[in-house]
């Protein structure tokens, strides 16, 4: 009896590394999206009223994670360059790196959704997390560069091609968190506007946080390229400036313990929805 064919993968592995490691040298002038995340992760970690030893930093860029007090950190990158400007190990987040039960915080901020295996991946951190540990991610979804993607189609309107990767929203990537075997789910999304000066601007930012496509390549004829351009200045305000949106999916899951609270036994409920809808005298 054969085995099932692994799933077709959507990222080209070799060239998510090789983005990595050309961003790397100058990825702090491109920054602010992971840092946008990171914020919102330290909200989020700040209302955990609990320490934490051992931190998994997955997808950790140039290491400006900072872990809580005394924790020891931990940290993985696909990208070579990352992974040694982090003192880290490199390591793609769907492939197994750790024993199980080796951390009791993992955090992943802006590299998940180009990950080939995100449920795989997802289950992977579960896996890594000790009983109570907490998961905290971010990854750009939703309607992120909702105006590239329209001029690009704009541009392309004959013979349109995949040019922006496809997007995870809110409600999937809760359920994703559910597969994944997380207790307390929560997934909430946060949008950031930013406005440019051209399209060129906007890939100049895409290209230093390592976030260009890579789907199938497929060049950009400069016909394209001159279409999209003009599309995007036409969408500018009264300030000659174009509006692209970021939306950060927010995750949040705990790894399975008992003493975690817990929902009522189906039939356990001492008032029916009936007696409580009754009108009263």
């Amino acid at each position: 009896m054969t085995s099932a064919a692994p799933p077709p993968e959507i990222f080209d592995r070799t060239r998510r590394r090789a983005r990595r490691d050309r961003a790397a040298p100058r990825f702090a002038d491109a920054a602010f999206i992971r840092e946008w995340m990171l914020e919102g992760i330290a909200e989020r970690l700040d209302a955990v009223r609990r320490t934490f030893a051992d931190v998994l930093d997955l997808g950790c860029f140039d290491g400006s994670f900072v872990p809580p007090p005394g924790a020891r950190v931990t940290r993985i990158d696909a990208g070579a360059r990352f992974a040694a400007m982090a003192g880290g190990i490199q390591g793609e987040e769907d492939q197994p790196h750790f024993p199980d039960a080796s951390f009791d915080l993992v955090v992943a901020a802006g590299s998940l959704d180009t990950v080939n295996d995100l449920p795989g991946a997802l289950a992977l951190v579960r896996r890594a997390l000790r009983p109570d540990g907490l998961f905290l991610g971010a990854f750009l979804g939703g309607s992120t560069l909702s105006t590239l993607r329209a001029v690009l189609l704009e541009a392309e309107a004959d013979r349109p091609a995949a040019r922006v990767h496809p997007q995870i929203d809110v409600r999937a990537a809760g359920d994703l968190l559910v597969r994944a075997g997380f207790a307390l789910p929560v997934a909430d999304v946060e949008s950031l506007n930013v406005r440019y000066a051209s399209l060129f601007d906007l890939v100049r930012d895409l290209r230093g946080m390592a976030g260009t496509s890579l789907l199938p390549f497929s060049p950009l004829s400069r016909a394209t390229v001159g279409g999209a351009a003009a599309a995007f200045a036409a969408r500018t305000d009264a300030e000659d400036r174009t509006t692209e949106r970021f939306d950060a999916i927010f995750l949040t899951g705990w790894a399975p313990d008992p003493s975690q609270p817990q929902p009522a036994r189906r039939g356990s409920a001492t008032a029916s929805l009936a007696a409580a809808l009754k009108p009263q005298d």
